[in-house]
């Protein structure tokens, strides 16, 4: 073999779905963000459909700093994702947590109230859990890989 032969340097090109998933998953996080922001304007609230004024209107705190809270760190994670740092995963972690916390009283108001049927638990309590876990799959998966 030559002495000069250059020997192959490893890559930190990601694959084009990298990229697609991460950036979804930030919008979805940015859209959650805003979301709570939106929900803590009195008058935006009122023009929300019935099911989620319910778990709005009663929203102890410890549930309202959970979703904001869920909805930062995952913000921050895809972002760190998207920068390959691996304090992604911690940061889905926590935003994991924040997203468990805001269910269990969604979940508390959900529970034999009329409001909500199969729609509304599946887009206000089912898809937040599986998207946060998701999430954290994936940064595992992604991490594992570089």
């Amino acid at each position: 073999m030559n002495s000069t032969t250059s020997t192959p340097t490893q890559t930190t090109r990601r694959h084009p779905i990298f990229w697609i998933l991460c950036l979804a998953a930030l919008l979805w996080n940015v859209g959650g963000l805003g979301n709570f922001l939106w929900q803590l304007n009195v008058d935006a609230v009122a023009s929300f459909p019935a099911p989620a004024i319910a778990i709005i209107e009663n929203r102890p705190l410890w549930a309202t700093a959970g979703f904001g809270f869920g909805m930062v760190t995952g913000a921050a994670g895809c972002i760190l994702l998207l920068l390959r740092n691996p304090k992604a995963l911690i940061a889905l972690y926590l935003s994991l947590l924040g997203v468990l916390i805001t269910v269990m009283h969604s979940i508390a108001v959900a529970t034999g109230n009329e409001l909500f049927g199969v729609t509304e638990i599946m887009t206000m309590i089912v898809a937040p859990v599986i998207v946060a876990f998701l999430l954290v799959w994936y940064a595992r998966t992604a991490g594992d890989r570089s």
